[in-house]
């Protein structure tokens, strides 16, 4: 298994010939993309009345209009809607602290557990989002750009490499187009609800 630890962020500077590889720059700046765009999409679905922009999150408003990344968002707003009717989940997450990083390291450890898959990446992203859609909600706005960091250094860390070797962001379309999102999201359900029940005991 990965080791799912943090470490220092010298080792990010760090590519194959001496310096950052451009494919995996590429694979992680549209990974932000995705994730931040998600993120002000599902917050505006869950209440019109949250003002959530990109630079808010640490981006650009002109980044949410990448054709790529809109209809990646579509189908993760999707599965993020069928998720938020998940009762237990939705506890789950109502009842951690908003700013331990242990806590989301923990939990991006548990869902990656048992090996990397589409499902998985779109269950490390609605965590981060609810994470900071509560925060907005509860005006908590000063922990926002810390869960992000939390979320797009675990990405860069464990998922990077993974999604590289699939062929890419752009294999994601062909995971929703052959699954049913209904079905994506009660996986996603039982990662996250199982990753956060493990906190819940072991904290």
């Amino acid at each position: 298994m990965a080791d799912f630890s943090k470490s220092s962020d010298q080792e990010d500077d760090v590519g194959a010939v001496g310096g950052k590889d451009p494919v995996d720059e590429r694979i992680n700046e549209q990974a932000a993309f995705v994730l931040r765009e998600y993120i002000v999409q599902a917050a505006h679905v869950g209440d019109p009345q949250v003002l959530l922009s990109q630079e808010d999150l640490g981006g650009s408003q002109s980044e949410g209009r990448d054709p790529e990344v809109k209809e990646i968002v579509r189908n993760l707003i999707q599965i993020g809607d069928e998720l938020n009717r998940n009762a237990e989940l939705q506890y789950l997450i109502d009842h951690i602290q908003l700013d331990s990083e242990d806590l989301f390291y923990v939990v991006a450890e548990r869902i990656f557990k048992n090996g990397i898959n589409w499902g998985r990446v779109v269950a490390l992203f609605h965590f981060a989002y609810k994470l900071i859609y509560r925060a907005v909600s509860t005006n908590c706005r000063d922990v926002v750009k810390k869960i992000m960091g939390w979320a797009l250094n675990f990405f860069r860390r464990h998922v990077s490499q993974w999604i590289r070797e699939q062929g890419g962001w752009e294999t994601v379309k062909y995971y929703f187009h052959n699954l049913r999102w209904h079905n994506v999201a009660i996986f996603v359900a039982g990662v996250l609800t199982g990753a956060l029940a493990y906190w819940k005991m072991h904290k």
